[in-house]
């Protein structure tokens, strides 16, 4: 059996005496599509910040690679391929996309030390952004002032950041939000055009981009797990329906 990319084994947060995540297990391998679910206030972004590293477990532990990580920094779970975007928006605005992007690659190969301006015209950096860009289909935008870009294509150039750390695991914190819905497509387009080998798990709130995007869904509910299966599955859960889905799960059933 393959070794999981990422591991939660009985992770718990809690702040104060309320525990925002309650006993949380489950893991992501190579090539996964996993979408995490579940009403406002079930401890999704908190999750995701434990896995992230923006916050300690108050109980359990986080295996990236079947390493353990529980205490590591953000650049540790980086260098290990943990990879997470879509927060809010970090872009520098007055930089071009490919520059957003070369600083990204330069990052990755440590040579962010070295003069910017040298940098970002040498053939291998050149070579790399070039083709993230063409993964993404964004290459037509590499010119492009950050600034002058829609919020759609900005969040687009994460993605391109992400994907550019090389990463084995990719967190997606709600890829679609605040995007336009004839523009949120194009950001499932986008993801489906990712490697295959990365694994990818994924916050978001519109069930239709859950659907088209996730192979397996976890549901959080009151900081548990409350449901680990595929999608076709998740809509007759019972207690899934009860504590998220409702008239989602019914308009579902009745097409």
């Amino acid at each position: 059996m393959t070794r999981p990319l990422l591991e939660l084994r009985h992770v718990s947060k809690a702040f104060g005496g309320m525990k925002v995540n309650d006993d949380v297990s489950f893991s992501v391998a190579e090539g996964d599509r996993v979408a995490l679910i579940g009403p406002n206030g079930a401890g999704k972004t908190t999750l995701i910040n434990v896995i992230s590293g923006d916050l300690q477990p108050s109980e359990g532990c986080i295996l990236v690679g079947g390493v353990d990580m529980t205490t590591h920094s953000i650049p540790r779970r980086v260098d290990a391929g943990l990879i997470r975007t879509f927060q809010i928006t970090r872009l520098f605005t007055s930089l071009t996309v490919a520059e957003n992007v070369a600083l990204a690659v330069m990052q990755k190969k440590g040579l962010t030390k070295r003069v910017f301006s040298s940098a970002i015209g040498r053939t291998d950096i050149r070579r790399e952004w070039q083709r993230v860009l063409g993964v993404l289909d964004i290459a037509h935008l590499a010119d492009r002032q950050v600034s002058q870009l829609a919020y759609g294509q900005q969040r687009l150039l994460d993605l391109a950041i992400g994907l550019a750390l090389e990463p084995k695991v990719l967190l997606l914190d709600e890829p679609a939000a605040g995007v336009p819905s004839d523009e949120s497509s194009r950001i499932i387009e986008a993801i489906d055009r990712l490697p295959a080998h990365i694994a990818v798990l994924m916050i978001e709130h519109d069930m239709d981009l859950v659907f088209r995007f996730a192979r397996r869904v976890l549901v959080l509910a009151n900081g548990r797990l409350i449901f680990q299966g595929n999608p076709a599955e998740v809509t007759s859960h019972q207690e899934v329906r009860r504590a998220y889905l409702g008239s989602y799960a019914d308009a579902c059933h009745t097409h």
